[in-house]
């Protein structure tokens, strides 16, 4: 006899789904838009407040862009986007193969970039860089709150 399809009653809720999702990207302007592409499918799974979702897009969208621009590393390296849903935080993180750290810095009016960090720092709960544990390359991370279930 064959298992009947699950019904609609039986998807799993938001609490049971990975709490930790990780994307491996290679280093390409394109894989910026792909990035939010899978954050904004990852929060819709997460079931997390629109507001939430768009600073989070556009934030990863900012340490995408810089992994992609600057970090000067041998071709064939990925960029890593990480996200963990806590009970009332969002943590988005960026790695890359660079182990230079990222610094804000002030950018002038007439300057069509240069702010990317300075949004971050603005928008996010908190933020920060540091090297990997694990070796090459360093991590650049935001947090920001969510509301409570």
């Amino acid at each position: 006899m064959p298992t009947p399809l699950p019904g609609p009653d039986s998807r799993p809720s938001p609490a049971a789904l990975p709490q930790d999702i990780e994307w491996r990207l290679p280093r390409h302007a394109r894989s910026v838009g792909r990035a939010r592409t899978l954050l904004r499918e990852q929060a819709a799974s997460w079931k997390l407040p629109d507001e939430v979702t768009e600073t989070a897009v556009l934030l990863l969208s900012e340490l995408m862009t810089n992994a992609y621009r600057h970090a000067k590393v041998p071709p064939g390296r990925e960029i890593r986007a990480r996200c963990v849903l806590g009970a009332d935080r969002l943590r988005v993180s960026v790695t890359d193969a660079s182990d230079t750290l990222p610094a804000p810095r002030e950018a002038a009016p007439e300057d069509e970039s240069g702010r990317g960090l300075a949004l971050v720092a603005a928008l996010a709960r908190e933020w920060g860089a540091e090297p990997r544990a694990a070796g090459i390359g360093k991590t650049v991370w935001f947090e920001l709150g969510t509301p409570a279930p």
